[in-house]
C-alpha cells in the first residue's frame, strides 16, 4: 500500500485515536474518523508487543496490509481509520486473519457490503 494511504504522523494517529469512533471484535479494534473532503482513505496500523517479537509483529502487519490492499476498491474513501491488532491474531493464517478484519471493517461501516 502506498504511503499516501497511511496515517504516518504520531499527531494524526492520536487524532484518529481520540476523536474517532471505535469498533471491535475479538481480533481487532478499529477507530474511524470521518474526513469528508479527503481524496482517499488513510489507514494506521498498531501491532503491540503482546503479539510477539519483531518478526511476529511484522508478519501480522504484512498480512493486514495485504488484506487492505485486496479490499481497497470496497473501502470507504472519505475517512481515516486505525487497525489495532489483538494478541489472538499472532497465530492466524492469512485467510482467517482477513476474514476477521473484513468482519470488523463491516461493523465499522468502512467496508461496503458486497
Amino acid at each position: 500500500m502506498r504511503k499516501s494511504y497511511r496515517v504516518k504522523k504520531e499527531a494524526e494517529f492520536q487524532t484518529v485515536f481520540t476523536q474517532g469512533k471505535s469498533y471491535a471484535n475479538r481480533q481487532f479494534v478499529v477507530y474511524v474518523l470521518e474526513k469528508p473532503n479527503q481524496e482517499h482513505f488513510r489507514v494506521g496500523l498498531s501491532v503491540g508487543k503482546k503479539i510477539g517479537n519483531a518478526v511476529a509483529r511484522n508478519w501480522v502487519k504484512r498480512r493486514i496490509r495485504q488484506s487492505l490492499t485486496e479490499l481497497k476498491p470496497q473501502l470507504k474513501q472519505d475517512c481515516d481509520f486505525l487497525v489495532i491488532a489483538r494478541p489472538t491474531v499472532s497465530w492466524m493464517e492469512m485467510k482467517e486473519l482477513k476474514g476477521h478484519l473484513v468482519h470488523v471493517l463491516k461493523i465499522a461501516q468502512v467496508l461496503d457490503e458486497e
